[in-house]
């Protein structure tokens, strides 16, 4: 019986993170490498491609078709960025579906799960990584008024937008169930 609610109740946390991770596109810059010049360097790439990818998304109806067009004006502005640093290396960007672990933010939690991603790697992309929500755009810290209304004008439900700002158990327990499963399917998927 407790197995069978265990598994209705990952259903649920599953299809609600599906239903979240289909309106948002995620950012995942990962750095050259950890030292200190290079997480430097990650930062100001990070910025350049926030500011490439207002310009491909500005007016667009289909974000995930704009920063598919868009991809080789957002690596051409990080890796102008990267020259005007004097840096070698060079940023590969990709769109692509990738598993990301539960999430806190400064006003938001975002779910384990799988998302589409906009990925940027600097050089070998040994580095440790900045995430963030590239569409609607969440990235730059907001106070939680100009949250619900970025989340509502791209198409977010009340429930959702609460799932996003609750400090709640019920909440905390159902992104960790979904954490934990994304585990499992890696491990599975992997396997």
């Amino acid at each position: 019986m407790l197995a069978a609610i265990a598994m209705c109740l990952c259903a649920v946390s599953q299809a609600r993170q599906q239903q979240l991770a289909q309106k948002l596109i995620r950012l995942h810059v990962v750095a050259n490498s950890d030292t200190a010049e290079d997480q430097s360097v990650k930062l100001l790439v990070r910025d350049a491609v926030l500011r490439a990818t207002a310009d491909v998304l500005e007016e667009e109806t289909d974000p995930e078709a704009a920063l598919q067009n868009g991809l080789p004006a957002i690596e051409q502005a990080a890796n102008e960025t990267l020259s005007r640093l004097g840096s070698g290396d060079t940023a590969k960007v990709s769109l692509r579906r990738e598993l990301f672990p539960t999430r806190d933010y400064e006003t938001f939690r975002l779910p384990a799960g799988v998302y589409r991603t906009l990925r940027v790697t600097i050089g070998t992309g040994e580095g440790h990584n900045w995430w963030c929500v590239v569409f609607p755009a969440l990235c730059l810290p907001a106070n939680a008024e100009d949250f619900e209304a970025v989340c509502e004008a791209a198409g977010f439900t009340d429930g959702e937008i609460s799932a996003l700002t609750e400090d709640s158990g019920e909440i905390e327990v159902e992104f960790k169930t979904l954490e934990l499963l994304g585990k499992l399917k890696k491990i599975l998927w992997d396997a």
